[in-house]
């Protein structure tokens, strides 16, 4: 099969994603066209925070964007031209006419990659893409046309003004939907039948328990033991306050979170409480260095219509590893992993669990953990990906 993969995130960034890792696993017997999201007008002007997004600046200065082959059968396009910022626009039918002139500038490049590599047929998957590839199953005509649903962008302003009423629209016409958490797929199902559950999925290879990382250096002054949190650290999905009760609840223990800072995490107490750490965001090839010398790891989410029914794939990769994992209750974490992590609703609670966690953790435990990780490997999620298109299309693609 021929597949075009549209998404709100790059490829071949310092941390992966659900498009990503499926487009990357699917490369190894399909042919991938990855298109990196086009630069916008605000972003051309504005310096940004992100370093991917100014080096894909830079290379469309210089005359590098544009179309590379990065495997056997994977292809990536940095599109070269510019599209409009238009999510200003307060109303949604005047927002859907300007996105549409977006939405054909975009495709025009895409159309010339296919046909560059000589894609006559292909699948579409869109990431999460709810503007800039709206139309483009009208546009490009592809074979399916995949909606990938895997996170409430909703819950994010940016995205609820023109996306609550568009994206149930795109739901729609999608020929089908996968998605991965039960949530996603039960609300997928309101708009399509054709939604499918297939999970969240972790390079194995790289978060491999048996081996040997020497401790970071910025580990080796901090005192065990050591609770740790690996992400973004976003004030919108992590709870904050039920964070700094923890750690002064538990200030025999030290508290590690690797990730980048939005500016709620920098203003929080977090940074006055003198048993929480804060290290840099880090490369995904060097994370599991870090959770191996993790005596607990935590995901404290706070409990919105952000992180209700996500699936956070931080679990998968701490149960990788073999650690031990407390997470506050949401759905995906009692539907899926329940059997496998200690859950928590307060912070009484879950400072408790950190302890049971520590007093209760044993070799056989650890190699439970490490042989549940390994039904989320990308493999499996690609084959489960792959018999839902044939689902869809009766075996004819």
């Amino acid at each position: 099969m021929n597949f075009i993969f549209v998404s709100l995130q790059r490829i071949n960034t310092d941390r992966e994603s659900t498009s990503t890792s499926l487009a990357k696993e699917l490369a190894k017997s399909h042919n991938v066209l990855y298109v990196n999201p086009p630069i916008d007008r605000k972003a051309w002007w504005l310096k940004s925070d992100d370093k991917y997004v100014n080096q894909q600046i830079t290379d469309i200065k210089k005359g590098k964007a544009g179309l590379v082959k990065s495997a056997d059968k994977l292809w990536i396009l940095t599109p070269k031209h510019i599209i409009e910022s238009i999510n200003w626009i307060p109303f949604t039918p005047v927002f859907s006419l300007l996105n549409r002139f977006n939405n054909n500038r975009f495709a025009k490049e895409i159309k010339a990659a296919a046909k560059e590599i000589g894609f006559e047929d292909y699948i579409i998957v869109n990431d999460k893409d709810i503007f800039r590839s709206y139309y483009l199953k009208e546009i490009l005509r592809p074979k399916l046309y995949i909606y990938l649903d895997r996170d409430y962008t909703l819950g994010f302003e940016y995205w609820r003004k023109h996306g609550s009423s568009l994206e149930p629209k795109l739901m729609k016409k999608s020929d089908l939907i996968v998605c991965n958490s039960l949530d996603f797929t039960k609300n997928a199902r309101r708009y399509n039948q054709n939604s499918f559950y297939i999970g969240n999925g972790c390079d194995l290879s790289i978060f491999d328990p048996d081996k040997e990382w020497e401790m970071p250096e910025e580990l080796k002054t901090i005192q065990r033991p050591i609770i740790g949190y690996v992400g973004a650290l976003n004030s919108q999905r992590l709870d904050i306050n039920m964070i700094a009760r923890i750690a002064k609840k538990l200030s025999n223990y030290s508290f590690v979170f690797i990730g980048p800072e939005d500016e709620g995490f920098k203003a929080s107490e977090l940074h006055q409480i003198s048993n929480i750490f804060f290290i840099e965001k880090k490369h995904t090839q060097i994370i599991p260095g870090y959770i191996s010398y993790f005596d607990v790891c935590i995901n404290p989410q706070l409990i919105n219509e952000i992180t209700i029914g996500n699936f956070p794939l931080k679990i998968i990769e701490y149960l990788a590893m073999g650690k031990p994992v407390v997470a506050t209750v949401t759905n995906t974490m009692t539907e899926v992993f329940s059997g496998h992590c200690y859950l928590a609703v307060t912070a009484e609670e879950f400072a408790s669990a950190i302890d049971q966690a520590l007093a209760n953790d044993t070799e056989l435990y650890q190699l439970e953990r490490i042989r549940f990780s390994k039904n989320y490997s990308w493999e499996n999620v690609s084959n489960i990906f792959i018999n839902a298109i044939r689902e869809v299309s009766n075996n004819e693609v």
